[in-house]
């Protein structure tokens, strides 16, 4: 087998299922219950919280426990809009953003709020003065990805947090879902930063939200106070536990696995960059984990189909996205539809190694000769 869509999914790390384990068994309580066994749940939640706080710069009371990137993207979008709508309802965000802003961004829209995106430039990046140009007095919320889910490219947020601070009223959410345990992260000038573990070999089904101190959100989940007044539910200190195990292990080995990644995807490009009638869509501000590409004449649903019976699974698009439908992102960035209809993205790891690589170049090139004859 060679897994090569690591950025829909990493395997969840030993250690961390450990943990998850261990600490399901360890406390039965619910952490909200005032007895006993109760506040022994609180305690070991509450210590949890800090380290993640602590390992990603922020306070404690600044962390949202969720079920995963998707709620906690819905949670600071509509939240900051029910809040805030009284200072006006402009939004401004991308095409290049995954799925889950974007439809809560829509749903905002239907609902009477005006969005407009930015442009993007030819290397990926959002066009900066495009964005001062599309900033009013009435608007709320700018939501600009750290990293793409499907193109990987890397945007200057800290740069764009800047120029929002001069913004009393425009809070900046940040979903760094693709980011977060995989290169560093500045806090500086954001209000919102969404993530979720099982994008670096944690858990599915959790997520955070970090929500800086004094902003306000309307909540989506009503029903009890729970950790945060902001998102109701029982705590679930076990996911808790097994996201800072996850988080401090991707951050210690951020500069090796980063490097390794590095490695072989400037292999990768090599090699495919012989073929006539492929395009790379990620730019060199991309990271190295996610390696975009459109084939020319080929139907990548059928190449992805072909690749899979021999055991190799790469993705079309980001694997959120509903099938045979055009990348957003890549259309953004090329502006040609037929290329954003045939999109491949190859997402690796550290855990990938050049053997597997090798597999994938060879099976690769007898699929694209292969659907290349029949097109």
């Amino acid at each position: 087998m060679v897994y090569l869509d690591y950025a829909a999914n990493t395997p969840v790390n030993e250690e961390v299922l450990k943990t998850f384990c261990d600490v399901s068994v360890a406390y039965i309580a619910n952490p909200n219950s005032s007895h006993p066994l109760g506040r022994a749940a609180k305690a070991r939640l509450d210590e949890s919280t800090k380290q993640i706080a602590d390992l990603l710069g922020v306070q404690e009371s600044e962390i949202i426990y969720t079920s995963g990137a998707s709620e906690s993207n819905n949670l600071a979008i509509k939240g900051i809009a029910g809040a805030y709508k009284k200072y006006g309802k402009h939004i401004i965000t991308t095409y290049l953003e995954h799925s889950s802003v974007t439809g809560a961004v829509t749903a905002l829209q239907n609902s009477g709020f005006e969005v407009d995106f930015v442009d993007i430039l030819e290397n990926g990046l959002v066009d900066l003065n495009h964005l001062k140009e599309l900033l009013r007095d009435d608007t709320i919320l700018v939501s600009i990805c750290c990293v793409g889910s499907e193109l990987g490219i890397r945007q200057p947020i800290e740069q764009i947090g800047e120029l929002l601070s001069e913004y009393r009223h425009c809070f900046f959410h940040v979903d760094a879902t693709q980011a977060i345990g995989k290169i560093p992260v500045s806090f500086t000038n954001i209000d919102l930063v969404t993530f979720a573990p099982h994008k670096f070999y944690g858990l599915n089904g959790s997520g955070v939200l970090v929500k800086k101190e004094g902003v306000m959100l309307e909540p989506l989940i009503h029903g009890g106070v729970s950790t945060t007044a902001f998102r109701s539910g029982t705590p679930m200190l076990a996911l808790a536990a097994a996201t800072e195990i996850a988080l401090a292990l991707a951050l210690a080995e951020m500069k090796p696995r980063y490097k390794a990644a590095e490695r072989l995807n400037q292999k990768l490009r090599q090699a495919l960059s012989e073929y006539s009638g492929i395009k790379m869509n990620s730019t060199e501000q991309a990271v190295p984990f996610i390696l975009n590409i459109s084939l020319k004449g080929i139907n990548t649903e059928k190449l992805q189909e072909q690749l899979g019976e021999q055991e190799i699974y790469v993705s079309t698009k980001s694997a959120c996205c509903a099938a045979n439908t055009a990348s957003r992102p890549v259309y953004a960035l090329t502006k040609d539809r037929k290329r954003a209809l045939s999109t491949l993205r190859i997402s690796i790891s550290h855990l990938t190694t050049c053997e597997e690589i090798d597999t994938f170049l060879s099976c690769f090139g007898q699929c694209y000769q292969e659907l290349k004859k029949q097109g």
